[in-house]
């Protein structure tokens, strides 16, 4: 195939030999299959930041910190500068995350090197050797399901333990490999610790891995894990193998709203206090 022209500079330095062919092509990236040595791999080709939607990504950009208050500015406001700062942020959350779970055990495909908007990294296959499938074209069973669920819930441990968490995990980005189930796509990984929405970030990935599995297995639908999980994680008893049980004592009972709402109108009193005293 003729070779995109993102590529050529990897082809020029002998990062690659050849590109065989396309894998993917999405929204955030498109994926190339290269040649380098004897080995193949993917070549994962970032687009172009106007491509990308500023507000959509920026609750995955709390935490992460840039290099000075103008980029800062930037990245609020979302000026054509601020893009720029946002789509650097975006490329290297990925690299970053991959190093460090490859690291932690994290089953993630294994990175090689980043350079000029192109991720060269592992390309997962199946048992045949072809390109692994994504899990949710893959058939199931309950067995099966239950299996790759509890495996899948001993990743996301294991990312937790690193400090991260997915922010978009679902059968969709998950790769069913010959020895097991591969986690792929890492541009909004989450700092687990300086992110506000980390909590909801976590739950929501577990849910979906319920929500999925739960098609073939029922008894899943009932199960809690990702708010076990991060109630083990808030209190410092989370680490890798931990045993889940899938159920937590949630609260159901009622709140009390007019205490709340007392609460609310004497904090409202007191500043109106304050900023009188202040005047004054």
């Amino acid at each position: 195939m003729k070779t995109p022209k993102r590529l050529m500079p990897l082809l020029q330095e002998g990062l690659i030999d050849e590109v065989l062919g396309q894998l993917m092509s999405g929204k955030e990236a498109t994926v190339y299959t290269v040649r380098c040595g004897e080995s193949v791999r993917c070549a994962k080709v970032y687009k172009d930041v106007k491509q990308r939607s500023f507000r959509q990504a920026a609750s995955y950009l709390d935490g992460r910190k840039v290099k000075n208050s103008r980029e800062a500015r930037a990245l609020e406001k979302g000026t054509r500068y601020g893009r720029q700062v946002q789509e650097k942020l975006w490329q290297t959350a990925e690299v970053d995350a991959l190093f460090l779970l490859a690291n932690a055990g994290v089953r993630v495909p294994q990175p090689y090197i980043c350079t000029d908007g192109v991720l060269l990294m592992e390309l997962v296959t199946d048992e045949a050797g072809d390109v692994a499938p994504r899990l949710g074209d893959a058939p199931m069973t309950e067995t099966l399901a239950l299996d790759l669920h509890a495996r899948l819930l001993d990743q996301v441990v294991r990312m937790l333990c690193a400090g991260l968490i997915h922010g978009d995990l679902s059968e969709y980005n998950i790769l069913l490999a010959a020895d097991g189930p591969v986690i792929i796509d890492l541009p909004q990984a989450v700092n687990a610790a300086g992110n506000l929405e980390a909590r909801a970030m976590l739950e929501r990935d577990v849910d979906n891995l319920k929500i999925f599995f739960g098609q073939t297995a029922p008894p899943l639908l009932t199960t809690h894990y990702g708010k076990e999980i991060w109630e083990l994680f808030e209190r410092g008893g989370l680490h890798v193998g931990v045993a889940l049980t899938g159920h937590v004592e949630i609260d159901t009972s009622p709140v009390a709203l007019d205490a709340l709402l007392d609460d609310i109108e004497d904090a409202r009193l007191e500043m109106e206090a304050a900023l009188t005293r202040s005047v004054d």
